[in-house]
């Protein structure tokens, strides 16, 4: 796995995406695509093109190079008697479908109800963009999102719900643009509690 050189607080990498060297068979393997999609990789234009390309793919997949969990070791347990619903709204992130390796571009909504314990807003953001950042289906991300809390936090209840747009529909297939996917997750009282469930629901705006 690559090493990210430290961590600033929106949970970028340090180093430019410049600096990162790119291995001669990687650059090759896109020149070729290129080539197959009816252009010359030795034009002006696209020169450069293979190492850039290279290096967006490297960024788009950061999270391979991280553990999202991590992002909620530290907790907070003096919560002055808190014991409702936590929700952080409308998170955008940006992923790519492990089937055409296309843009997946939306919002999450990540909410817990905590028992004894809660973390840094940001921490729910990080934890999402931990999950976006690699090969994802929409479903999958929506799980993993969930069941990280879930362990971690060990709270009351866990909801996630993500609206996204593919580009594997989007842009190419039936190309219907302007359609969305909804996936949940509901654990813990968010699932076995019809009145919690509809009011965390609300709360998101469904």
């Amino acid at each position: 796995m690559a090493e990210l050189h430290g961590e600033p607080e929106d949970g970028d990498i340090v180093a430019p995406a410049a600096k990162i060297p790119v291995p001669p068979h990687v650059s090759d393997a896109i020149r070729t695509l290129i080539q197959w999609a009816g252009d010359d990789p030795s034009r002006e234009g696209l020169i450069d093109t293979p190492e850039r390309v290279a290096r967006a793919w490297k960024e788009y997949c950061q999270g391979y190079s991280e553990d999202p969990a991590h992002h909620l070791s530290r907790v907070f347990e003096e919560v002055g008697g808190y014991d409702d619903i936590v929700l952080l709204n409308g998170i955008p992130f940006q992923s790519h479908c492990e089937h055409h390796m296309a843009p997946i571009i939306g919002k999450a909504s990540i909410a817990y109800l905590p028992k004894d314990r809660v973390v840094g807003i940001s921490k729910l953001a990080r934890v999402l963009q931990g999950f976006a950042r690699r090969l994802q289906v929409q479903e999958r991300l929506t799980a993993q999102v969930a069941d990280c809390i879930w362990e971690k936090l060990k709270p009351q209840g866990v909801a996630v719900v993500i609206d996204a747009t593919h580009a594997c529909m989007t842009a190419r297939g039936v190309r219907t643009p302007g359609v969305g996917m909804v996936t949940s997750r509901m654990m813990g009282v968010f699932r076995d509690d019809e009145r919690s469930r509809a009011e965390v629901l609300k709360l998101m705006g469904y």
